[in-house]
This record gives structure tokens, C-alpha cells and sequence, in this order.
């Protein structure tokens, strides 16, 4: 991925978990990294404790605000855009579903609407690369995996608001980036990224199995477990991230066929119900307590959840690096070298990743 060094590369969410993980995967790559993000909101931060403000360039700000969106990308003029800004929860979303639609469907619009508007000043600007979710798609609780011209839907107000920013993107892609006029009213190629459940160190958001769980070793109690049977994908951080940076690859060197959406998610094995999840990382860790409450009064959340990333693997040449259990020690470790020895291990497991 040598064609990103140098590179001006835009990313919204630069603050969160993944966001940060990115910024610091592009700069180990060679590239002119600018994050446009609102501040972290959890403490601590994965974005913090690697430096904060004074190691990561970029500005605080809202992405439903259309004018300094607008300003910031023209005075960065990048070569591509990664869009992660989101609320990423799905139940915060049952507590605040209008900022849940706004931020994450017409904060897609908004984006693609300051891009539309100012494009003829973005003399560099090839590519954007929109991430969305696994949860985009209706889900019908089958034992196969989506694929990517799967009917799109959402139960909650989070896999909605997602599976309508899709719909955002196919609208403006269709209208204003149409692929074939690329290359003669305009020079932009627009994909999104579908990822299963995300797991790696730095990671502090409520309502996520391994954050949970990291919370209660720091406060010395049991982590209730709400779902045990749910099934999801789980794989390492760093897996989807390679992909959309390999997406953006191809969309950069103004490949057609990648102007398209892309799922990103752990093979057959990855697919593992939360209790077996939760047997592996106490294993793993002897620190790591919970119980299990199974309550009706829990909102709606899927139970079973698969991915079919044949498309990437078949196109893209992307498969995942690590294993289940490699995914799974790999976030556990992190956490234990920071909570046991107040260790940040992020950039030496990058780079480890990096080797390959």
C-alpha cells in the first residue's frame, strides 16, 4: 500500500477507536494524515492515551456542520477521504435516535454534499471511502452470510440510521459521481465498507461485550452479560481496517469496479455465539468475571449476525490475518498491559500486524 505515502488523506471520527487506530496505521504508511472529529467521549480514550491533540493533526468538530466540513476539506485538499464519524451504538441509539439519524445518515449526506458543491476545488480528491456496518442489512436471523446485494434494513434505530446512509450513498454516487462519467464530469470514486463486530485494544464504549468487561476488572466487579447465545463476527481492529485501505487503493489508482460496497468480516470460524467468546478471553486473562442475566426487558438486538466477504477475498485479494483466538488474545493483551503495567502497546502491535 506504498500508494498512500504522501498522500493527503482526510478521515472523519479521527478521535474514536477506530478512527485512531486508522490515523495511525495511514501515518505508519507514509501518509499526510488530517482528522476531522468530535472530541472522544469516553474516559480514558484510545485517541488520548496515544497523544491526544499533540501527536494527531486534525480539528474538533461536528460533522452536521456543513460550513467548517466544507472549510476543512478544501484547505486539506486530500487525496481521499476515510469516513468514519459515527454513533456507533445500538443502544444508545433507543436513547437518542433522532442524533442517531442525524449523525449517522445526514452526516453521509453532509459530507457528500460539501464534496458535490466544492469539487472543483479539490484538485486532488480520487476517492471516498464511506463506513457503514454489518448491520445494514434486514436481518433474518439465517445461519447464512449477507452478502452485499442483500436487502438492506434496520430493526434499531442505529442498524437504520446505517442501512439509510447506504441508500445516501447510492443517491449521490448515482446522481452527482455517476461511475460512468468518471473521468469526464468528475474524478471522484465513492465506496462504502461493511465490518462485523470490531474488537481491539482501546476500545472504552459502554455496551460492547470487551470494554464491558475491561470496566469490570478496573472497578473489581462482575460484568453482566445480557445476550450469551447472540452470534456476531468477531475479528481484530486492524482486519477491516487493512480493507478499507486496500478498498481505498484500488479507488485511488480510478478502478471502476471498486466503486462499490464491501463487506469485511472474519471466516466461518470467526462467527462465535458471546458465551463462547467470553470462555476463550477468561482463559486468557483469569481476571475476567462475569455473570449471566437474561432480562425481557432488554431492547431488540440480533442474535444471529453473519457475513459472506467472498467479494473482498475474490476481488480485493483480502482475507483476514489472524485467526479467532489470535483476534481475541491479541485485544486481551493490550487491555492487560495497560491496566497490570500502564503499557500503550498500539504501535508495537501495529507494527506487528504490519510484518504480516
Amino acid at each position: 500500500m506504498n500508494i498512500y505515502k504522501n498522500k493527503n488523506i482526510f478521515i472523519t471520527g479521527h478521535s474514536g477507536f477506530k478512527g485512531s487506530w486508522l490515523h495511525l496505521f495511514l501515518e505508519n504508511l507514509g501518509g499526510n494524515v488530517f482528522g476531522y472529529s468530535l472530541y472522544p467521549n469516553t474516559n480514558p480514550s484510545h485517541f488520548n492515551l496515544l497523544g491526544g491533540s499533540n501527536y494527531f493533526n486534525g480539528i474538533f468538530a461536528d460533522i452536521r456542520d456543513q460550513k467548517a466540513l466544507s472549510v476543512s476539506i478544501c484547505k486539506f485538499n486530500p487525496h481521499i477521504i476515510f469516513h468514519l464519524a459515527a454513533q456507533p451504538l445500538v443502544r444508545e441509539s433507543y436513547k437518542n435516535p433522532i442524533e442517531t439519524f442525524e449523525i449517522n445518515s445526514m452526516g453521509i449526506l453532509n459530507l457528500l454534499n460539501v464534496i458535490h458543491q466544492v469539487k472543483n476545488k479539490l484538485t486532488n480528491l480520487k476517492a471516498i471511502v464511506i463506513i457503514t456496518t454489518d448491520k445494514v442489512y434486514h436481518n433474518n436471523e439465517w445461519i447464512w452470510g449477507y452478502r452485499e446485494n442483500d436487502r438492506l434494513g434496520g430493526y434499531d434505530p442505529y442498524s437504520a440510521s446505517k442501512a439509510c446512509g447506504e441508500i445516501i450513498v447510492d443517491s449521490m454516487r448515482s446522481s452527482f459521481f455517476n461511475i460512468n462519467e468518471f473521468g469526464k464530469s468528475h474524478n471522484i470514486l465513492i465506496a462504502t465498507a461493511r465490518a462485523g463486530n470490531v474488537i481491539g485494544g482501546g476500545d472504552f464504549s459502554a455496551d460492547r461485550l470487551i470494554p464491558d468487561l475491561i470496566n469490570g476488572i478496573i472497578h473489581k466487579k462482575q460484568t453482566i452479560i445480557r445476550n450469551p447465545l447472540s452470534t456476531r463476527p468477531w475479528q481484530n481492529v486492524l482486519e477491516p481496517l487493512r480493507g478499507y485501505l486496500m478498498l481505498g487503493e484500488r479507488l485511488l489508482q480510478g478502478d471502476k469496479l471498486f466503486a462499490s460496497s464491501f463487506n469485511f468480516g472474519p471466516d466461518i470460524n470467526g462467527n462465535l455465539r458471546v458465551i463462547d467468546m467470553l470462555e476463550i478471553a477468561s482463559k486468557i486473562w483469569n481476571k475476567i468475571d462475569y455473570k449471566i442475566e437474561t432480562s425481557t426487558d432488554n431492547p431488540h438486538e440480533a442474535t444471529l449476525l453473519m457475513l459472506d466477504t467472498s467479494k473482498a477475498y475474490n476481488l480485493l485479494q483480502w482475507k483476514p490475518q489472524f485467526n479467532t483466538i489470535d483476534s481475541i488474545e491479541f485485544t486481551i493483551n493490550w487491555y492487560k498491559e495497560f491496566i497490570e503495567n500502564k503499557n500503550i502497546i498500539t504501535k508495537q502491535q501495529l507494527k506487528y500486524y504490519m510484518r504480516g
